[in-house]
């Protein structure tokens, strides 16, 4: 039986391990054509190497699928369109873009380097965007020409951006910018045929390991591990299917077998004086309002209960 993506042409960057390499497998074992980006460095952006990339490959081209190395760096703006390039040059379309590749470098915010700040947000945000705007040009002219286009934009989003986590101001700001770019785009990019969505992955990996050293706890045998980075590819390569043309704009947390629709920044209670406030007035009057907000949720998304 065809996969749900015979025949598609995908890009994953950040594809040589963990989360990005299950999207990369999967997408493969579903029929598409796989462009497996990744610059191979450390979790802190350190170095290079086409190991990991390569043994992806190697892997999908072992089951029987088509797969391709590509190392160019995302977060170069010209690099991402080489990226996207390659896969026009090598499969001669493409229809999915999962944006996957990042890097840490945590510390506390009075602690924190320029050079901290910018590399993080550089691969993360301007990575995303970057790839996105290579890919979009590509899909406009094809619309534009007449060719229909049935495209799929999937980006990776964070808990830390979407609900906040200390030490991860860099990391935070960047993935709560990308989870702000996925809505702003599915707007602007559904009349070229493209859908733009984002996902919060709940996994282990490299990263959440430096992130929470030793939180990490291996399942017991036959029991099911919900902390496998693999079990993230399912969702993401649905997204990428033609199944999912009418799914726009919208954020989704996974984690082992559990799947969450993202509601996102929504007005909350308000008043209206009709009239210009005198600042010393303001102070019982906010209270109030916070008082009757929902709270902020907590780095797992949930409300926290209040007393009364």
């Amino acid at each position: 039986m065809p996969g749900i993506n015979e025949g598609r042409v995908a890009i994953v960057t950040g594809a040589g391990r963990g989360i990005g390499r299950g999207h990369a497998v999967e997408l493969a074992r579903q029929g598409a054509k796989v462009v497996v980006n990744d610059v191979g460095t450390s979790i802190d952006g350190q170095g290079t190497s086409a190991g990991p990339a390569s043994e992806v490959v190697e892997a999908i081209r072992a089951a029987g699928g088509e797969a391709v190395v590509n190392g160019d760096d995302v977060s170069d703006f010209d690099g991402a369109g080489r990226l996207i390039g390659a896969a026009l040059a090598t499969f001669g379309r493409l229809d999915i873009l999962v944006n996957n590749a990042g890097i840490l470098r945590d510390r506390m915010l009075v602690n924190m380097s320029i050079d901290e700040w910018d590399a993080v947000i550089k691969v993360h945000l301007r990575g995303t965007f970057s790839t996105i705007r290579w890919a979009a040009g590509y899909w406009r002219e094809r619309a534009k020409s007449g060719e229909p286009n049935d495209a799929r934009i999937i980006n990776t989003t964070s808990a830390t951006g979407l609900f906040g986590n200390v030490g991860q101001v860099n990391y935070g700001a960047a993935k709560g910018g990308i989870a702000a770019l996925t809505i702003i785009a599915s707007d602007e990019l559904a009349r070229y045929g493209v859908t733009v969505n984002a996902i919060n992955p709940g996994a282990h990996t490299r990263m959440t390991e430096q992130a929470k050293p030793g939180s990490y706890a291996e399942p017991k045998p036959g029991e099911f591990n919900v902390s496998n980075p693999d079990n993230i590819a399912p969702l993401v390569t649905w997204l990428a299917s033609p199944e999912a043309a009418h799914i726009t704009g919208r954020v989704f947390t996974v984690r082992g077998g559990q799947i969450r629709v993202i509601e996102g920044w929504h007005a909350g209670p308000s008043v209206d004086k009709k009239d210009r406030w005198d600042p010393a007035e303001l102070g019982p009057i906010v209270h109030d309002l916070v008082l009757r907000a929902t709270p902020n949720a907590d780095l797992w998304g949930e409300i926290p209960e209040t007393s009364g």
